[in-house]
């Protein structure tokens, strides 16, 4: 199969999808409103809400859900064969990460850019709330545990990579000022900035980067050294405002994407390479996990996620302009969220090959077992890259650096919105705890200073993950990315749970939610029930008495969860019979209730 024909054939129904379905779900099903007044308006703050021009904050929320995920996922499925990972990606995309994402932006703008566990609160039940929050703890711990080590391993087999990154920042920090201090637009200064950043490869290349100096000196391996910086990095990123790196980064990460997509089109054209890999792959190896849940949970960005909705809800909402970008923002990221995974499974079954072509490599080699396909995939998906950059005449030493600067940028931007993301959740769950203790007493105390001080949550949401990132072996890119994928799948299906509530109590036809919702629930508990008997009959110790108790949890969660939902969805159709029909106001009119992102006091 020629790779160009596979490529085309998903852009034409994504823009299919982007034409039609996208409208369907403006009019009919959320029913956008030009003159509502925005959170980013109704609680402009310059910190978190902030009235944003639409094209930055589709840059922030496209480059903050497309990091290493989409790209990671699509490289490992293809060991089922290509065709599976493909319908996936597409359908997946167009018909519930579409609806997932656009729908969690508008859900939390019509009440006051609420984060969706809070949101799980006033759409489903108080008990809800708890619970989905307890989920996205999870969830979000394990996303940057697992970011962390794919960066730290793609640092070390390409340190050439580490000063083109290195330099984004003070670039991204510099690009802020202008544009929101001299109120100029963004295109221009972060074009420059990207510029550059490419120009800063050669120099990388002539002067790579290591810290195996440091790791000797300590007697550790060089990844736990990346780790421990890209984690001490975080905690102070994370912390400053989001015009002063997260945006105007992102948006330099925009064009940088772009460039990566046309660099990998551009090269599947011009090179006419056929697809190695087989369709559908038969006589898989002894041991081989089944394609079914397991193909829907290995590929969770890109398809659907529900890191996605922690996004949209958590900084996202509360930037945007006006409620009818929820589309272009919510919708078209989607989009091209599944370009990217399309554009790594062509990299992993046909550029992968192009540079193994002196190898004398074949494709069955490369995916000879689950472990090898699970351990080595954002390398593949580099060494593709640089195989289409060949078909450009691009020399293959810079082509590997150039796709490793990509997925580093991509990941190391997700970390930095996740970490924030989680500093919310922490301070929220401890808001709960607080509320909930006794006045006066030592919990009550403990969880009221963590929940205002912004120092005490960064660190707790950053020293998880490290724990966790720094376990030995193979444990976080092969067993805990089954884990991940899994709690990230259920976290987009409670997101949808939510949204399907807030639609039917509108009187709107909530089927083009429901159904998607209830196929990533079925998945997604079926995984977790796999998952609990491989855990719980290993040898490993870890996952015996690590992911065995975790999964056990989630799982719990998730049934709890689930059946709090089916309660509100039946009497929201109760209401909706009754003639009972909520609507939603024009304007926002008392202040938020404070959570996680407002009123913190630093207290350092």
């Amino acid at each position: 199969m020629p790779a160009v024909a596979v490529l085309l054939g998903a852009l034409a129904l994504f823009a299919l999808g982007y034409r039609y379905y996208s409208v369907y779900l403006a009019k009919r099903v959320y029913q956008l409103d030009p003159a509502f007044v925005t959170p980013a308006h109704a609680y402009q703050d310059g910190v978190d809400y902030l009235p944003t021009n639409k094209h930055i904050v589709f840059a922030h929320h496209f480059i903050s859900v497309a990091g290493a995920a989409p790209i990671v996922g699509p490289a490992i499925a293809v060991f089922w064969g290509w065709g599976p990972a493909l319908l996936w990606v597409v359908l997946g995309t167009i018909f519930a990460s579409g609806a997932h994402d656009f729908g969690s932006i508008v859900v939390s703008v019509r009440h006051k850019g609420r984060s969706i566990g809070t949101l799980a609160s006033d759409v489903i039940s108080a008990r809800a709330r708890v619970m989905f929050l307890l989920i996205i703890f999870f969830l979000v711990t394990m996303v940057n545990a697992v970011f962390a080590v794919v960066i730290a391993g793609l640092f070390i087999a390409n340190p050439a990579s580490v000063l083109p990154v290195l330099v984004t920042v003070p670039l991204a920090i510099g690009v802020g000022q202008v544009v929101y201090r001299r109120r100029t637009a963004a295109l221009i200064p972060s074009v420059i900035a990207l510029v550059v950043v490419y120009a800063c490869i050669p120099l990388g290349q002539m002067v790579p980067i290591t810290v195996d100096p440091i790791a000797n000196a300590f007697g550790v391996d060089a990844s736990v050294v990346w780790m421990v910086l890209l984690f001490a990095y975080t905690f102070f990123a994370s912390r400053l405002p989001v015009w002063m790196l997260l945006q105007p980064r992102d948006y330099i990460n925009q064009h940088q994407m772009l460039m990566a997509l046309v660099v990998i089109m551009l090269g599947v054209v011009v090179g006419m390479d056929a697809i190695e890999a087989p369709a559908f792959r038969g006589g898989l190896p002894e041991d081989s996990p089944s394609i079914f849940p397991l193909l829907f949970i290995t590929i969770a960005c890109g398809a659907v996620s529900g890191f996605h909705s922690l996004v949209a809800s958590g900084t996202t909402s509360k930037q945007l302009d006006k409620e009818t970008d929820a589309r272009y923002v919510g919708y078209l990221s989607s989009l091209g969220e599944g370009t990217l995974a399309v554009c790594s499974i062509l990299a992993c079954t046909a550029g992968i090959m192009v540079f193994s072509a002196n190898q004398d490599l074949t494709w069955n080699q490369l995916y000879v077992d689950w472990e090898t396909a699970s351990g080595g995939a954002g390398g593949r998906f580099v060494q593709g890259v640089a195989g289409f950059a060949g078909n450009l005449g691009v020399p293959e030493s810079v082509g590997l650096v150039f796709a490793s600067v990509v997925v580093v940028s991509f990941a190391a931007t997700t970390l930095d919105t996740a970490v924030r993301l989680q500093r919310y959740t922490i301070q929220e769950i401890s808001t709960i705890v607080a509320d909930r203790a006794r006045e006066g007493g030592g919990v009550h105390r403990l969880f009221t200073f963590l929940a205002r001080n912004i120092t005490v949550a960064t660190l707790i949401a950053v020293a998880l993950p490290l724990a966790l990132a720094l376990v030995p072996g193979d444990f976080a890119l092969g067993t805990l990315w089954q884990l991940f994928g899994t709690t990230n799948q259920l976290t987009a299906g409670l997101a949808l749970s939510v949204i399907a509530v807030w639609v039917t109590k509108r009187g709107r036809n909530p089927i083009v939610i429901l159904v998607p919702l209830v196929f990533l629930v079925a998945m997604t508990s079926w995984a977790l029930v796999i998952q609990l008997v491989n855990f719980v009959g290993a040898e490993d110790p870890l996952q015996r008495f690590v992911l065995a108790p975790l999964d056990a949890a989630i799982f719990a969660l998730s049934l709890w969860m689930t059946v709090e939902a089916a309660i509100a969805l039946r009497r929201a159709f109760l209401a909706r019979r009754a003639g009972a029909v909520e609507e939603s106001p024009k304007t926002e009119g008392d202040a938020p209730v404070e959570t996680a992102a407002e009123g913190a006091d630093d207290g350092a």
